[in-house]
Order: C-alpha cells, then structure tokens, then sequence
C-alpha cells in the first residue's frame, strides 16, 4: 500500500516539474482556468460540464506525455538525428490534435451562450 500512496507523490512531482519547466502546460492550465470560469459564468450543464472536464484532460494528458517523449528522445539521442525530430514532431502534433478537438468541445458547448 505504501508503494500505491509513494505512486502518487511521484506523479504530483512529475506534475510539478512538467508545469515549472515547460512554457505549454502554463499556457493550456491558463486556457483550462478561463474555460472554467467562463463554465460557471454561463452556469453550463452537467453533461456539457462532462464534455470540458474530458476535453481538459485530454489536453494536459497529451501535453504531460509529449513533455516525457521529449525527454526521452534527448536522453537516448542528445545528438540531432531526422529520426528524433520526427519522434518529437508526431508527439507535438497528438498535442495538436487534442487541442484542437478541445476547441471543438468548446465551440460546441459555449457557441449558443456566446451566439
């Protein structure tokens, strides 16, 4: 059971060091904020609740995970290698495509507030 609670201690620091060292996550937690508040703003729906709470995760699960390929890449090819580019380049576009189905999400859920 220890080990199971020492689990989360570990991914709490994985958290904070993505967050203090990377300019993205900053930058998608901000949006994340402002998309909150603007849910409680318009007093949005649980299903539509649901719908932002996934697209959010979806975002920084996506960013925490390229944030760790490119770690990666750099530990076991510190040299620039066409094929490391592309490693980090398909991991930035997951990145991509999640924020962009977030943004979806969002003009789904906050277009007939907004219209």
């Amino acid at each position: 059971m220890n080990r199971f609670i020492r689990g989360f201690g570990y991914a709490g620091k994985g958290i904070v060091f993505a967050f203090s060292e990377q300019l993205n996550p900053k930058i998608h937690a901000l949006v994340a904020i402002i998309v909150i508040a603007a849910g409680f703003y318009f007093h949005i729906t649980s299903l539509e609740w649901l719908a932002i709470v996934i697209a959010i995760g979806l975002v920084m699960t996506s960013e925490l995970i390229n944030t760790a390929l490119e770690y990666v890449v750099d530990l076991v090819s510190p040299e620039h290698k066409p094929l490391a580019g592309k490693i980090k380049d398909i991991a930035a576009a997951a990145v991509l495509m999640a924020a962009i189905t977030a943004a979806v999400v969002g003009v789904v859920v906050f277009g007939k507030y907004l219209g």
